[in-house]
């Protein structure tokens, strides 16, 4: 099993985790274009390597950012939404 590590409770074990999907996929603005819908909902970056992607630990329902390898699944860093500014996008 893995320890994913919940910047608010610490490192727990990964079943207490829910993936939330890829950090800086940002929902469009109502009046945005069919296509511009389709590509939010439906495409993903998919990297290979580092990735920042949104968690939720289930035990506190709290909501982080973590940034992992999607390869060797070893986690690099993991932080509060709060810390990351609003629309930023790291890849």
């Amino acid at each position: 099993m893995q320890l994913f590590t919940c910047p608010f409770c610490g490192p727990r074990a990964e079943t207490e985790f829910h993936f939330g999907g890829d950090a800086g996929n940002l929902r469009p603005g109502g009046d945005s274009e069919t296509n511009v819908w389709t590509d939010y909902l439906y495409f993903r970056s998919n990297l290979r390597g580092r990735a920042r992607e949104i968690w939720m630990h289930l035990a506190c329902r709290e909501v982080f950012v973590m940034e992992r390898d999607t390869v060797t699944h070893e986690v690099h860093a993991t932080e509060a939404l709060a810390e990351t500014a609003a629309g930023e996008h790291r890849p």
